[in-house]
């Protein structure tokens, strides 16, 4: 009995340990897992915290100046201690016995001396700040002075330059602010990325970190109050450049009121001379003296007004140019067509032109370009054949005709051709398709020349036009009317004699046509039917007085 209570309580204990040695081997792989989290965990973390550093140095890239000039600033202090310290040497070896040794020490160091002392001169300019030649905004200009009119253009050119001084400096600010901003960043990803891996490499870039972070805190802080007292000094500059102009824009208002009543006045006087004048002749001179005294009056005020400072004789003689050039208008734009002409290249002499002015067509070659006017010699053309009936005239165009009037250049540049046409009219029953035909040969015939030479000619201004339709075959249309069937011939032809091959071909055609017995050229016609006594009887009346007579 006692060996089965001693057996039931060994097997007992063996299941208790096997159960406390399952327990603590399942509780292990638990912890290890817990382990296996955390690490995977902190990795990740990790690998967070370098995307977001690499993500900072990208942004860091856009402010290359300022970290330029940060740079340059720790070079030259950099550069500053190391020379402090060649000339503590050179000091403590000068005090020395002048051996060998000593003296090619010295020489070396002064080499290096002379060396550091002309890249510290280099860099004289990074010497105060980080930032001290971007700190300064512009200077302010010398005020402008508003005296007349024309002095407000230059005032409000003025005032727009100084806001755009004060806000490329308040930009300079924001930039420094989004760059402490991004520092201030980085250093906060440094110091986790350090705590998370306490890797000794994040704790040389913290240090440098922080002394970036100090020198950058400290401009934006003198950025800060310079652009305070920039901003308070542009602002008060631009509000006495305001009253300024604000003063002068009153006095043009009053002087302007004054020129209107004056013109008012002038326009009053002229209705009231118009009903005691009926002659045209006086009323034209009563108008022009009218004007003169307008005019001078406004000038006199004028002068009176703006004359009280010897500056502003330029600006009388301004307003005095301006009313020249109102009463000489037409010349001024005589003048300014010559240099359009000349420029622009539109005419030149020798080309043939055609000119409307008032309901007249004049046709003609140019004889001249002065600076007024153009002159043209008036040929025997088409025109003058059907309208003027007149030729051979000297014609004085005005310049400023280009402005208002058509003008149309028969031979512009390269091309001395242009297009003609010549109407026939057929009878109804005639063979229209051979008329047609004999039309298209007979000007085939005698165009070909011109129909050559005009395509040599758009094939050279293909350069500088947009040309889309270059036939230059001769065209041949027809179209029904009243009397009959119109063939409308068009063919390219000479500019300067146009009249002649449309002579030689309108022989032709009526030679050709009156040859072919089925065509016929239809022309206004009457008809008269003569009727004799017997005619008048009607013919029942007449059958009725044969019947009786037989």
């Amino acid at each position: 009995m006692l060996r089965f209570w001693l057996l039931f309580i060994a097997l007992f204990s063996f299941s208790l340990a096997v159960e406390d040695v399952n327990t603590t081997s399942t509780s292990s792989e638990a912890q290890l897992q817990k382990i296996k989290e955390e690490k995977l965990q902190k990795q990740r973390e990790i690998d967070e915290l370098s995307n977001s550093l690499s993500i900072n140095s990208v942004l860091l890239e856009d402010y290359g100046i300022w970290l330029k000039s940060y740079s340059n600033h720790l070079t030259y202090v950099k550069v500053r201690d190391e020379l402090l310290k060649i000339e503590k040497k050179i000091r403590k070896y000068s005090k020395k016995y002048q051996n060998s040794k000593t003296k090619e020490m010295l020489n070396s160091l002064r080499k290096k001396e002379t060396t550091l002392e002309e890249q510290l001169a280099l860099l004289s300019s990074y010497g105060d700040s980080a930032f001290a030649g971007m700190r300064h905004p512009e200077e302010i200009t010398e005020v402008p002075s508003v005296n007349n009119p024309l002095d407000i253009f230059r005032a409000l050119s003025y005032v727009k330059e100084l806001q755009q001084q004060l806000d490329s400096y308040i930009k300079k600010v924001h930039e420094l602010e989004s760059l402490y901003e991004l520092i201030q960043e980085r250093h906060k990803i440094l110091s986790e990325l350090f705590v998370k891996t306490e890797d000794s490499k994040y704790t040389l870039m913290i240090k440098e970190i922080k002394v970036q972070e100090e020198a950058i805190s400290n401009e934006l802080a003198t950025f800060k109050s310079t652009a305070e007292v920039y901003t308070q000094r542009i602002d008060a500059t631009i509000l006495s450049v305001n009253k300024n102009v604000e003063k002068q824009s009153r006095g043009i208002f009053d002087l302007l009121v004054i020129i209107g009543i004056l013109f008012v006045v002038a326009l009053l006087i002229k209705m009231i001379i118009k009903r005691y004048i009926t002659d045209n002749e006086r009323y034209y001179m009563a108008n022009k003296v009218i004007n003169f005294i307008n005019f001078t009056l406004v000038v006199i005020i004028v002068t009176f007004t703006y004359m009280g400072n010897v500056d502003n004789i330029v600006t009388v003689l301004g307003f005095v140019s301006a009313g020249i050039a109102i009463a000489m208008k037409d010349w001024f734009m005589s003048l300014m067509g010559w240099v359009v002409i000349m420029i622009g290249g539109s005419i030149h002499v020798g080309d043939r032109i055609r000119v409307e002015k008032d309901g007249m067509i004049y046709v003609g070659d140019i004889l001249d370009i002065s600076l007024l006017r153009i002159t043209l010699h008036e040929d025997i053309t088409l025109t003058t054949y059907m309208d003027n009936r007149r030729a051979g005239r000297i014609i004085f165009i005005p310049n400023n005709y280009i402005f208002t009037s058509m003008i149309a250049n028969y031979s512009h540049s390269t091309l001395k051709t242009v297009w003609d046409g010549i109407d026939v009219t057929i009878t109804f029953d005639s063979n229209s398709k051979k008329a047609i035909y004999i039309a298209k040969e007979i000007t085939r015939k005698y165009s070909k020349g011109y129909t050559d030479m005009t395509r040599k000619q758009l094939n050279k201004l293909r350069d500088r036009y947009s040309l889309k339709s270059t036939n230059v075959e001769p065209r041949i249309f027809s179209f029904i009317e009243p009397n009959g069937i119109r063939i409308s011939i068009w063919y390219l032809t000479n500019s300067f004699a146009t009249l002649t091959l449309r002579s030689t071909i309108s022989t032709e055609l009526v030679e050709a046509y009156n040859v072919e017995d089925d065509i016929v050229i239809a022309y206004p016609t009457q008809t008269m039917r003569m009727h004799t006594v017997e005619d008048s009887i009607s013919p029942v009346d007449l059958i009725k007085s044969e019947v009786n007579h037989k």
